[in-house]
């Protein structure tokens, strides 16, 4: 696998794929789903303020609908974002 590394304060974030399903059971095609925004951190530029966004790598995150660069990897998706595009920390 290619490594990317993140210049600046951004992310490399893998969106996570929920699969959709119609109330008749019908499973959606990629097409007809909305945009995902929930994603995995896969990699950490050099953030200045790391108390104000605590982020790591495997952290999962909210970010911004229609912000980043959307990149493939080895056939997967991924997106560089800017640090500032995250909008929640996902806790489980």
């Amino acid at each position: 696998m290619m490594k990317v590394i993140p210049l600046g304060e951004r992310l490399l974030i893998k969106p996570i794929k929920e699969e959709k399903k119609t109330e008749g059971g019908i499973v959606l095609p990629d097409s007809a789903k909305e945009k995902p925004m929930k994603a995995e951190v896969v990699a950490v530029g050099k953030i200045d303020d790391e108390e104000k966004f605590d982020i790591k790598v495997g952290d999962k995150v909210i970010y911004s609908k229609y912000a980043g660069t959307e990149i493939k990897i080895d056939d997967e998706d991924y997106i560089i974002i800017d640090v500032n595009d995250i909008l929640a920390k996902i806790e489980e």
